[in-house]
């Protein structure tokens, strides 16, 4: 036999000193980062010289660590969305935390695949879907995956839904089931579920988006006149989507009337809370989302209103069979065994389509065993007061006008200016979001409003003060003031 080898390499550092020094350094800079969250500007734009550097080629060669290093801190550290500031309104970005920065490091260092396999990693996600559902007082029967955010966590709902309609879908399809399936939403619900309705093979034609009231939740009256008149036309109804809080206007449907339209027509109801359900756990919102308890699946963020860092959603059914009967698919591989590496909890492959998991769900764990849920409740309050507080400096300043009911932690806003059309006032806001942006002073994003460009605030931010919306404010009058006297 013949003994000699050819020599071997490995991606181990051969400097573990190195790598330590390293380390320390990264620490001390995601310390001072996040500590001086608040002094920078919110956003800063990505220079041309350094997009350039973005499009250099692959590589070929091994690199120095601490080089790599400081490059990223000069190209790409100072230039992220600015979601860590105390004034990031854009969209609906948590802040995320130090703690759970560090979580996602040592999730890293373990590199677990949270899909099959009797570790840690498999019994610490089983144990914060235990305590998501004690959040929504699901019941212990109940299951639940961690998905990447709430698109994934709906699209995951739906599936469920619409094989639950029919135990022929799964073998046959949609050609398995004598007529068309059709779903509900209102017209204020997130793109995500139109996406899902066309990517489960519904069709987007399939998904009725019913008007919205004066506060923009879904018509009670016209969603059972669009059901009766589907059930007519021969159409299937199978799922109605609530929402516990709309992108838009952070509105809340009547959930409790679509749950009992629901299970009045025998449909699945599902709600889309991606942020707003967890206001559940303020004591205000409990009755207002009561009806999430009877729901058959819930969609929600954690990296949203309980501030961990991106990415970590989840998804909850009541009825754990019909969700591991959607993706349970039988593989050699993947059978388990009385003992060893493969004798643990039963796989996630059989509740989703991922088979690669990461260990999301460390940062949870870590997260909650942190601060707890009551002070997870405190800081939503928080928000919800700031937005509130917010909304009334509007009502009050004669130059900002309120566009929208402030129902949850979204305000919506725009300058205005007497004598000025419609248009003019779109294009003056629009300037107005862009240098406020542009100028590092906040990130409010926009939407429109029975037309109207819309300044819109979303206050999911651990970090933001009383304070912040009274610079939101100042800044909006004083950059309104600059655009309109600049245009004459």
């Amino acid at each position: 036999m013949n003994n000699q080898h050819k020599e071997e390499t490995g991606l181990d550092p051969t400097n573990w000193e190195e790598v330590r020094q390293l380390g320390y350094r990264m620490i001390d800079d995601m310390v001072a980062y996040l500590k001086t969250a608040g002094d920078r500007p919110v956003w800063s734009p990505i220079p041309d010289d350094v997009k350039d550097t973005y499009s250099e080629p692959l590589p070929q060669l091994p690199g120095n660590i601490g080089a790599i290093y400081e490059e990223f801190k000069q190209n790409i550290f100072p230039f992220s969305t600015g979601n860590t500031h105390p004034r990031f309104f854009a969209w609906v970005q948590g802040g995320g935390t130090s703690f759970g920065a560090l979580a996602d490091f040592m999730a890293s260092v373990m590199n677990s695949n949270v899909a099959i396999g009797d570790h840690s990693a498999l019994y610490i996600e089983n144990q914060v879907l235990g305590w998501c559902k004690q959040m929504f007082n699901y019941p212990e029967t109940a299951s639940g995956i961690l998905v990447s955010g709430a698109s994934i966590a709906n699209i995951t709902a739906l599936i469920v839904a619409r094989n639950a309609a029919s135990e022929r879908i799964k073998l046959e399809g949609l050609a398995g089931v004598d007529s068309k399936l059709v779903a509900y939403c209102s017209a204020e619900t997130h793109n995500c579920i139109a996406k899902a309705i066309e990517v489960i093979g519904i069709g987007s034609e399939q998904l009725r988006k019913i008007p919205v009231d004066g506060k923009y939740r879904i018509d009670i009256d016209a969603l059972q006149l669009q059901i009766e008149q589907d059930t007519q036309d021969g159409f299937q109804p199978f799922c109605i989507v609530g929402n516990a809080g709309t992108v838009n206007t952070g509105a809340i449907d009547d959930l409790n009337a679509l749950l009992h339209i629901a299970r009045e027509k025998h449909v699945w109801f599902h709600v889309d809370g991606a942020f707003g359900s967890l206001a559940k756990l303020v004591p205000a919102y409990a009755d207002q989302l009561q009806a999430i308890e009877e729901a058959d699946s819930i969609a929600f963020d954690l990296h949203k209103w309980l501030y961990m860092p991106y990415e970590v959603g989840c998804v909850l059914f009541r009825n754990a069979a019909q969700h591991r009967a959607a993706f349970a698919a039988p593989a050699n591989y993947l059978l388990a065994h009385e003992r060893g590496i493969a004798g643990g909890p039963e796989s996630f492959s059989n509740y989703g389509m991922e088979l690669s998991r990461g260990f999301k769900a460390l940062k949870v764990w870590m997260s909650f065993k942190e601060n707890g849920l009551q002070k997870y409740s405190t800081m939503i309050a928080q928000n919800i007061a700031q937005a509130q507080y917010l909304g009334s400096l509007i009502e009050e300043n004669c130059q900002l006008e309120l566009l929208a009911p402030v129902t949850l932690n979204i305000v919506c806003y725009r300058y205005c200016r007497q004598g000025m059309s419609e248009q003019e006032l779109d294009m003056l806001n629009k300037e107005l979001l862009m240098r406020m942006q542009e100028r590092g002073i906040a990130a409010p994003s926009f939407t429109l409003l029975h037309g109207r460009y819309t300044i819109r605030v979303a206050i999911t931010n651990h970090r933001t003060r009383l304070s912040d919306m009274d610079i939101m404010v100042a800044s909006s009058v004083e950059i309104g003031d600059e655009i309109f006297n600049e245009r004459g």
